[in-house]
Parts: C-alpha cells; structure tokens; sequence
C-alpha cells in the first residue's frame, strides 16, 4: 500500500509542477501586456491552488476509507482467530477428556490382572 501511495503522490506533484508550468509557458508566450498577464497568472494561480486543495481532500477522503476498510477488516479476522482458536481448545479439551478415560481404562485393566495375579 505504501508503494501505491508514493506513486500517486509522484504523479499528482508531476501533474501540478507540469500544469503550472505549462500554464506559465503559455501566459508569457502570449501577446498580451504585462497587466493582463500578471492577472491571469494570478487567477490561474488561484484555480490551481482550489484544484490542488480538492485533489488533496479527495486524496484525504480515499485514504481515511482504505483506512477504515482495512480496521474492519483487521477486526474481522480476528473475531476469526478468537472462533478458531475457541473450536481448538474444545477440541482439545474432547481429546484430553478421551484420552483419561482411555488411561483409567488400562490402569483399572491393570489393576484387576495385578489382583488376579496376586490371589
């Protein structure tokens, strides 16, 4: 994800440098007086600040739902973990439960021939 963020940021900084530049190319070559070009240099200036300011929120939006997204998505495998780790542990519990009664079958077993032995 983090390399997927570095390349928007590198293209959304080459398209804002590549658009001012180009719009400055543009103003200077074009005949007009210096009046006129520094207004529409400022009100270029000014609609690529607002253009920039609604690329960063919509960027800022995007991000807090991966952000999100990815919270529930971290909670619901661990809701997971805990119903697997859950069904381990009763299996678990039904294998130990198996086994004692296996042991005090063989140790009655065993008790009997040990007293049949004896007599």
């Amino acid at each position: 994800m983090s390399d997927n963020s570095n390349e928007f940021g590198a293209f959304m900084s080459g398209l804002l440098i590549g658009g001012i530049a180009g719009a400055i190319t543009a103003l200077l070559l074009a005949p007009q007086s210096g009046e006129e070009t520094r207004k529409v240099i400022i009100d270029k200036s000014l609609e690529f600040k607002d253009k920039a300011i609604e690329t960063v929120e919509d960027a800022r939006q995007r991000a807090e739902k991966a952000a999100e997204e990815a919270r529930r998505a971290a909670q619901e495998y661990s809701q997971k973990a805990q119903e697997q780790a859950k069904k381990l542990q009763e299996q678990g519990r039904v294998i130990l439960e198996e086994q004692k009664q296996r042991i005090e079958k063989v140790t009655k077993g065993g008790k009997k021939a040990a007293d049949k032995g004896a007599e």
